[in-house]
């Protein structure tokens, strides 16, 4: 799981004591650690899986690249808009500690599907 790490912000007038300061950090990421992390993470997990490679073979079958690439860069969009879209009613819902707690024993339990689909 790829966490970001918030870059915090002071907000505060300068007078103000420590107590209050650090009650009143604001987090906010900036939009190129946003972007960065997302289009590295999403690329990387996505190469060499069972998409790319359905891809590859119905590009090479159809011999039609482009339709394919459309198709298959229509789909990942609609797929990303609605993990973003979800997500973010998530979390409007939930504290990022509940749902990183909620995606670990999620991802724990798909593992242990699957280890067990492997083994049997």
């Amino acid at each position: 799981m790829t966490t970001i790490k918030p870059v915090e912000t002071e907000n505060q007038p300068s007078s103000a004591s420590s107590a209050e300061e650090s009650s009143v950090k604001v987090k906010s990421w900036s939009f190129w650690t946003v972007f960065s992390s997302t289009f590295l993470t999403i690329f990387l997990a996505e190469m060499g899986d069972k998409t790319q490679l359905a891809t590859l073979l119905i590009s090479a079958e159809s011999q039609s690249p482009w339709v394919v690439f459309l198709g298959a860069a229509m789909a990942l969009i609609a797929t990303s808009l609605l993990g973003v879209l979800i997500g973010y009613w998530i979390a409007r819902r939930l504290s990022p500690k509940t749902l990183d707690l909620a995606v670990a024993l999620l991802l724990l339990l798909i593992t242990g599907l699957l280890m067990g689909d492997v083994i049997s």
